[in-house]
């Protein structure tokens, strides 16, 4: 077996995030995901003898190849930089395959980057780090091309939003940033990059880099910059907030339209 580390790029308002969602085993009819576009793509193009397959032949379709991510992204959230890892029975030509797997791919899928790595490599396990970014528009009135950008009414203070996020640089217990739905226990994560600052104006960028994340975690870091902001708190509320380790202190968990997980590093 050869395994190959491919790049995926994304927009993911149109699918119900990157992982497949079972019931009883079996992907769930009429419930598109990342992950279940990928495989149909790569079982077309890798599996001895088959042929592409029109769209209604690929629901009945087994899926011999699996897609590994390197982390899960839920419904809305884009991607630039997701890294999936997969296996097939032999080499691959890169250049042809990227092409062909972008005319199989839905037009908001696309590929860029294929290398073949070693057969201990794996997508999620092997990464040091991720990157996201998370992007919203600061302004009272919408405009036409805001998109589905969350669109924030209030006057924001970029140093004092800069103050806050410094607090979570370093390793920490993030509880009070994590949402319900985590299932692994360890709860520390540790932050080398926290930043903010205006694009075009009224455009907040704020770019977050860690070891790993909570669910939910950057969105509910957001929510919670935007409490401090929305209620003119000291930036020293962010350090009360992430030390009281309970998710009630926190702010809400926002939109994942803005969200976009820009980069994997191994």
């Amino acid at each position: 077996m050869v395994r190959y580390a491919l790049r995926v790029q994304y927009i993911g308002k149109n699918y119900a995030g990157s992982q497949l969602q079972l019931e009883k085993g079996k992907p769930i009819e009429n419930l598109p995901t990342i992950q279940g576009e990928l495989e149909k793509a790569l079982s077309t193009l890798t599996v001895k003898g088959t042929k592409r397959l029109k769209n209604a032949e690929m629901q009945e379709y087994s899926r011999p190849i699996k897609a590994i991510f390197s982390g899960r992204t839920d419904r809305g959230v884009n991607s630039k930089g997701q890294i999936i890892h997969f296996d097939v029975e032999k080499p691959i030509v890169a250049s042809k395959f990227l092409y062909q797997m972008n005319e199989i791919l839905p037009d908001d899928i696309s590929v860029d980057e294929l290398r073949e790595v070693d057969e201990r490599f794996h997508a999620q396990k092997s990464a040091k780090s991720r990157y996201y970014r998370f992007e919203f528009v600061n302004r009272r009135c919408k405009n036409a091309f805001d998109g589905d950008l969350m669109r924030v009414k209030f006057p924001i203070d970029i140093d004092r939003m800069q103050k806050s996020l410094n607090y979570l640089l370093g390793e920490h217990d993030f509880s009070s940033f994590k949402s319900s739905g985590t299932l692994n226990p360890s709860k520390v994560c540790t932050l080398t990059k926290a930043e903010c600052h205006r694009a075009d104006g009224d455009r907040v960028i704020i770019d977050i880099k860690g070891n790993r994340f909570l669910y939910n975690m950057v969105r509910t870091i957001v929510g919670t910059l935007l409490l401090i902001e929305g209620h003119n708190l000291p930036a020293e509320h962010m350090k009360d907030v992430l030390e009281a380790k309970d998710r009630t202190k926190a702010g809400q968990t926002v939109s994942p339209y803005g969200l976009t997980l820009m980069e994997v590093t191994y």
